[in-house]
């Protein structure tokens, strides 16, 4: 649990009684590779912290083709904002990339630790601006962008991802078909 705590202790300082607290109010669970956490239109209930492994979210569109939105790997948050906000069904599959060990903290406990420990709520508005920004970030640059030039980018935020994940989700986060990525990444190999 320490390292939810370290993780929380980057932006706010909680007491040794408030962490008691915070820790009573988690939950933490193993999953196996391939495992789905939470499928599109179910609501979300839970935030997901990485403890180990790595997880994706991502959305399936009517041609069945699969669309990533974000990685998580240890150390990181996850969740499908807008179910867990709204209480309504998602529209995101968050899945385990690679056997995981995940803190889940409940929509209902969240809301609960906000009025016991109001620097918690600090702590995830600021969780949840970062996110906004990074998403922002990801639109800009799907707009105006190559895709080489997202591929870089992607390699330069996430380098410990590369070896990690899929080539096909890969493409999909920076948004590019499995051949075209296949293709601009021997041409870049080349060069």
């Amino acid at each position: 649990m320490a390292q939810i705590l370290e993780n929380i202790s980057k932006i706010v300082t909680l007491s040794p009684e408030e962490e008691l607290l915070f820790l009573s109010k988690i939950e933490t669970k193993h999953y196996k590779a391939k495992t789905v956490i939470l499928s599109a239109g179910e609501v979300c209930k839970d935030s997901y912290f990485v403890n180990s492994g790595l997880l994706r979210s991502f959305t399936i569109n009517d041609n069945i083709v699969e669309h990533v939105l974000s990685f998580a790997c240890e150390g990181w948050w996850i969740g499908d904002m807008y179910s867990l906000l709204s209480q309504k069904p998602g529209n995101l599959f968050i899945e385990v990339l690679e056997d995981a060990e995940v803190v889940l903290l409940s929509k209902e406990n969240q809301e609960e630790l906000y009025h016991l420990i109001p620097k918690l709520e600090r702590f995830f508005r600021i969780i949840v601006e970062n996110s906004l920004v990074a998403y922002q970030e990801r639109l800009m640059d799907n707009l105006s962008l190559s895709a080489e030039e997202r591929f870089d980018k992607f390699c330069k935020k996430y380098p410990t991802l590369i070896q990690k994940v899929p080539q096909k989700q890969i493409a999909s986060f920076i948004g590019v078909t499995p051949e075209f990525f296949s293709k601009m990444k021997s041409r870049l190999l080349r060069k």
